[in-house]
C-alpha cells in the first residue's frame, strides 16, 4: 500500500496500528466492559422494591443472594420464574435470599405486579428501570442470575435461563450458607 507521496507502507505495519488502535480503545472503555470475576466482590446494589423502599445489597451481608435480572417481557425469564419462587421457600429460612431486578422501563412497575401476583413470587422485586444496576453487574441479558457468597463476593454467574428445581441449584445454596455458618 501506498501513501500520497508514494511511499509503500508494509501491511504488517498498518495491520500492527490497527491492532493497536483497537487495544487502546478497548482499554479507554475500562474494566465495566468485562465481565464480573468469580471471587471478585459484587458492586453494590440499592434500589427499590415494589413498595418503594429502598433494598440493600450491602444489607443481606452474611446471607447467601441469588440476584436474577429478568424482565416480564422475557419469555424465558417467565418460564424460570415459578422453579425460582420454588427454591426460595425451600430455602428462605436458611440465610438465603433472592433479590429479583426488574428490568422493565420506567412506569413499568404496574406490569411488574402483574407478574408478581400472576407467578405467586415472594422474594423481594426490586425496580431498575435505567438498569443502572444492569450496567454495573454487567448483565449480558436476561435472565440472568449471579450467585453472591454470604461475604459478597460472587460465586458463580449463570447466564440465561435455569430449571432451578435442578438439585444443582439447592445443593450449591445450601453449601454456600453452610460456609457462612462455619
Amino acid at each position: 500500500m501506498s501513501n500520497a507521496r508514494g511511499r509503500v507502507f508494509p501491511l504488517w505495519l498498518l495491520a500492527g496500528v490497527a491492532a493497536l488502535a483497537a487495544g487502546l480503545v478497548v482499554a479507554l472503555r475500562g474494566p465495566t466492559s468485562l465481565p464480573l470475576r468469580v471471587g471478585s466482590p459484587v458492586p453494590e446494589l440499592r434500589l427499590p422494591n415494589l413498595a418503594g423502599e429502598e433494598i440493600s445489597l450491602a444489607d443481606l451481608r452474611g446471607r447467601v443472594v441469588f440476584v436474577n435480572f429478568w424482565g416480564t417481557w422475557c419469555a424465558p425469564c417467565r418460564t424460570e420464574a415459578p422453579s425460582l419462587e420454588r427454591l426460595y421457600q425451600k430455602l428462605r429460612d436458611e440465610r438465603f435470599e433472592i433479590l429479583a431486578v426488574s428490568v422493565d422501563g420506567p412506569g413499568g412497575s404496574k406490569e411488574v405486579e402483574a407478574f408478581r401476583e400472576e407467578f405467586g413470587i415472594s422474594f423481594p422485586i426490586l425496580l431498575d428501570p435505567h438498569k443502572r444496576a444492569y450496567d454495573a453487574f454487567r448483565v449480558t441479558g436476561v435472565p440472568e442470575t449471579f450467585m453472591i457468597g454470604s461475604n459478597g463476593r460472587l460465586v458463580e454467574r449463570l447466564i440465561g435461563p435455569r430449571d432451578w428445581d435442578h438439585p444443582r441449584y439447592e445443593s450449591a445454596a445450601r453449601r454456600l450458607t453452610a460456609a457462612a455458618d462455619g
